[in-house]
């Protein structure tokens, strides 16, 4: 008898060995973790351990914040930020998304290219200069908060951090309804080191740079003199707007070195103007952003003055597909640049099929070519008729 149970006792010895060693196996080297969450939809099914590091990274503000690295479980709020985690490829670890961005898709490729974001758990209301839903960000226990265009910035980042005990990271587009490119970049790059995405995002970067550089490329040298005189109007800025609505330095046309008759004024940015300002520039090529379909409606109560224009009168009218919605979308930027180039400077943009291009931007930013959704919201790149719609 006594040999039966030392031989017993022995046998559950060794599988209590066995079973320690097998945890051991899963213990993590000093400095790092192991991080067992899950990371949403696409990696519920997954048995695999991710090593994750804490490190302190320096946000939009100035903050530093301690982030496991790479955060598997993502939420991004405000203007523009989910947009950044799209193109750094980031998708697959959002766990919840805010309503504004459920509600309304309208003008945001990365929310055609990614439709299944908008069957994650609500994290908010969103919407600009909102106040983060702190019950809601709890319930889907993300790893890191990436926010933009919080009020009051800073201070509402450390108390969202403070009450939430999430790390919130802050992201810049630059000034509402315009973007500066170099807080853009710095916004990807943080979002690439705090998922793990880091070369995608200089990917996305470069792309940009590359776009830009080819876009001044072909314009260069030609003198204002020789440039017709443009305009855009329609511009929406915290909603649908007139023709009245424009911008000073507009990307689109400053990336191909249009004459922009808004810079003039010597501003930067959103203005509106007087329809008698319009007439007295007199702009010999009109864009009309197709977001403000008030522009129609204003020509069917008001065509004397828009047969006044010159643009008008010669046919020479044009529509955009609207790049700021929920801020920019930098994809339908680039795309706007190389369709006004096509029209303006036709003569040096022959190689430029402006619908395969787009579709070529689309892809490379989103995976997938979402022009022609642009084109069923609004009507995409093509010539407009204001006073016989």
């Amino acid at each position: 008898m006594s040999r039966r149970i030392s031989k017993g006792s022995a046998w559950l010895l060794s599988v209590l060995l066995v079973g320690l060693a097998l945890m051991g196996c899963s213990t993590v080297q000093t400095g790092k973790e192991v991080n067992k969450t899950e990371t949403g939809q696409a990696a519920e099914n997954s048995q695999s351990t991710i090593n994750t590091e804490v490190k302190v990274v320096t946000d939009l503000v100035g903050r530093e914040v301690k982030v496991k690295i790479p955060a598997q479980r993502i939420v991004a709020v405000g203007p523009g930020s989910l947009r950044l985690v799209a193109y750094a490829k980031g998708t697959n670890r959002v766990v919840g998304i805010e309503n504004m961005e459920k509600k309304d898709q309208t003008g945001r490729p990365y929310l055609f290219a990614y439709p299944e974001l908008t069957s994650l758990p609500t994290i908010g209301q969103g919407g600009i200069d909102s106040v983060p839903d702190e019950e809601a960000l709890l319930s889907v226990k993300p790893d890191v908060i990436f926010a933009s265009y919080l009020v009051d910035k800073a201070k509402a980042a450390d108390n969202l951090q403070a009450k939430t005990g999430i790390p919130v990271v802050v992201l810049s587009y630059g000034p509402l309804a315009t973007f500066n490119e170099e807080d853009v970049y710095r916004s990807l790059d943080l979002v690439g080191r705090v998922i793990g995405t880091q070369q995608r995002a200089e990917e996305v970067i470069t792309y940009v740079k590359s776009s830009k550089a080819d876009l001044a490329e072909r314009t260069k040298g030609i003198p204002d003199s020789a440039k017709p005189k443009v305009y855009v109007g329609a511009l929406g800025v915290k909603g649908t707007q007139g023709i009245e609505s424009t911008q000073a330095k507009y990307p689109p046309f400053m990336y191909i070195g249009a004459r922009n008759v808004a810079d003039e004024t010597g501003k930067s940015g959103s203005l509106m103007i007087e329809q008698e300002k319009l007439v007295s520039w007199d702009p010999d090529i009109l864009f009309i952003d197709e977001g403000g379909n008030k522009v129609f409606d204003d020509a069917k109560k008001n065509p004397t003055f828009y047969q006044s224009l010159s643009a008008v009168k010669n046919g020479r009218v044009y529509g955009q597909i609207p790049y700021n919605f929920y801020t920019t979308n930098i994809d339908t930027a680039l795309a706007d640049a190389y369709y006004a180039g096509k029209v303006i400077f036709p003569e040096k943009f022959q190689d430029i099929d402006p619908v395969k291009k787009s579709e070529e931007i689309y892809r490379f930013f989103l995976g997938q070519p979402v022009y022609e959704q642009m084109v069923k919201d609004y009507g995409g790149f093509k010539k407009l008729d204001l006073i016989h719609p």
